[in-house]
C-alpha cells in the first residue's frame, strides 16, 4: 500500500474548508479514510494544525482532530531526525522535520501546498491535487 506523508497545510485545508485548496485535500483524506493509502504525518503537523483550528473553529478544534487522527497515523519524531534536519541543507527546520520524518517510516510521497519548501527532498513531493490527478 502506497504510504503518504500528509503536510499540515493538507490538513488544515481540509478542515478549515480553504477554498480552492479544501475540494483536494478532503478527497485526498476520503480515500486514506476507505484505506486506498497509508497516511502518516509528524507531531508538529498536530500540534500546526491545533494551533490554526484554535484560531479559526475554536469550537470544532477537538472533532476535527479526531476526525484526522482516525484517518493519519503520527510517526515518531526522535533525537535522530533532529540532528538530521539541524543538519541538512533545509533552509526551513519544520520543513526538514517533516522530510526527515517522512524518510524514516518510508513515505512514498509528500503532499504539500508548499512544494517549494521541499526543494532538497529526495522523496517526491505533490500537491494533493497533483497527487489525486495521478490515479
Amino acid at each position: 500500500m502506497k504510504k503518504v506523508f500528509i503536510d499540515s497545510d493538507i490538513m488544515l485545508d481540509a478542515t478549515l474548508k480553504r477554498e480552492p485548496f479544501y475540494l483536494s485535500a478532503a478527497n485526498l483524506l476520503e480515500l486514506c479514510y476507505e484505506s486506498h493509502f497509508k497516511a502518516v504525518t509528524s507531531p508538529t503537523a498536530f500540534i500546526n494544525t491545533h494551533y490554526f483550528l484554535n484560531k479559526f473553529a475554536p469550537s470544532t478544534k477537538m472533532q476535527s482532530l479526531k476526525r484526522l487522527g482516525s484517518i493519519i497515523s503520527i510517526a515518531e519524531v526522535n533525537e535522530t531526525i533532529i540532528d538530521l534536519a539541524f543538519n541538512s541543507s533545509f533552509t526551513d527546520f519544520e520543513d526538514a522535520v517533516q522530510f526527515y520524518t517522512a524518510k524514516s517510516v518510508g513515505a512514498d510521497v509528500i503532499i504539500t501546498r508548499n512544494i517549494k519548501d521541499y526543494k532538497d527532498s529526495t522523496i517526491p513531493v505533490l500537491t494533493a491535487e497533483q497527487f489525486l490527478r495521478t490515479l
